[in-house]
């Protein structure tokens, strides 16, 4: 089963590159309060589709690039809606 991550796309680095933010809440371990810790993933969006504010969900996959080892699935919610 491979990895999945659901984030907001943060900028378009260039043809089929996204760079997604991932954020995570968890409790302390020893205190209780909620912790917000997020990363950033670099990930291949094939169809050009996801745009900055996309919440967008993102797999694990082969290595495309130096950085990229994720791809864009599918794209949850659209921040801005694509002219049809």
């Amino acid at each position: 089963m491979r990895k999945s991550r659901i984030g907001v796309v943060v900028s378009r680095g260039g043809d089929k590159f996204v760079t997604v933010n991932v954020a995570r809440h968890y409790p302390h371990p020893m205190y209780g309060k909620v912790v917000r810790s997020s990363r950033k993933y670099h990930a291949h969006d094939e169809e050009n589709v996801a745009r900055p504010g996309d919440k967008v969900r993102i797999v694990e996959t082969r290595p495309m690039s130096r950085l990229k080892r994720w791809r864009v699935v599918e794209v949850i919610k659209a921040e801005h809606p694509s002219p049809a």
